[in-house]
């Protein structure tokens, strides 16, 4: 089994959920008490969030790469980032560890052409929704991606960090996610991505009438998969 190392706490909410859902995944498959070979360093978020609010993702890059290099030192073969806006600055701590990097985009992409779908909406935080590695990523595959207005863009982005990622869950924000997912359905979005990892906790497949893309479920299982190569 190969060793992944897992770069969290953004928040620590996923990132419990990144570790149960790995050795979950690995069990599934190897039965037994085979559980997950994996390494996690978790970041205080208030440091990240510091650097999110002033556009400093020279400092992130380096904050990311160092705590790379730290589970590279450790023993991992490959690096998970455990959140969807880190993926801003996935390619340089790729270069900067030199070690395979699982792309959460990559992974949501190949379960939509799965499904044969063509046009997704995303939701997740400001930088996930307007910034290209993500959606850049899902065109490279044919995938047209709809975002909501700029209002709600905001509101996405507020319950990200003040609610979701502090673990607070509000029927009232529910309803609100329900009713902007079907207006973006209604606009031609085959399906929902749910491009942020406290998102899922929220919205469930039977939530919405459209097929929903866990982006954290699809990387793990990208992660398996590559351990038990």
């Amino acid at each position: 089994m190969r060793i992944i190392g897992l770069v969290g706490g953004t928040s620590w909410v996923s990132t419990q959920d990144y570790y149960r859902l790995l050795n979950e995944g690995v069990n599934a498959q190897l039965g037994g008490l085979n559980f997950a070979e994996c390494l996690v360093y978790s970041f205080n978020y208030a440091d990240i969030k510091r650097n999110n609010d002033t556009n400093n993702w020279a400092s992130t890059t380096q904050m990311l790469s160092a705590a790379a290099q730290k589970l590279k030192q450790g023993g991992a073969e490959a690096i998970v980032l455990c959140a969807n806006t880190m993926h801003l600055i996935a390619d340089a701590v790729q270069e900067n560890v030199q070690l395979p990097l699982i792309h959460i985009a990559e992974a949501t992409a190949q379960a939509i052409v799965q499904q044969q779908l063509h046009t997704v909406a995303l939701l997740g935080t400001r930088f996930t929704m307007e910034e290209d590695f993500f959606t850049g990523r899902l065109a490279q595959h044919g995938i047209r991606t709809i975002i909501p207005g700029d209002a709600d863009r905001e509101f996405v982005q507020y319950t990200i960090y003040e609610e979701l990622g502090r673990n607070v869950l509000l029927p009232s924000t529910k309803e609100k996610y329900i009713r902007l997912i079907n207006e973006l359905a209604e606009q031609g979005a085959q399906g929902v991505i749910l491009g942020c990892t406290e998102i899922p906790m929220l919205i469930k497949p039977g939530d919405v009438s459209i097929p929903v893309f866990n982006t954290l479920e699809l990387h793990v299982q990208a992660a398996v998969q590559f351990m038990l190569q």
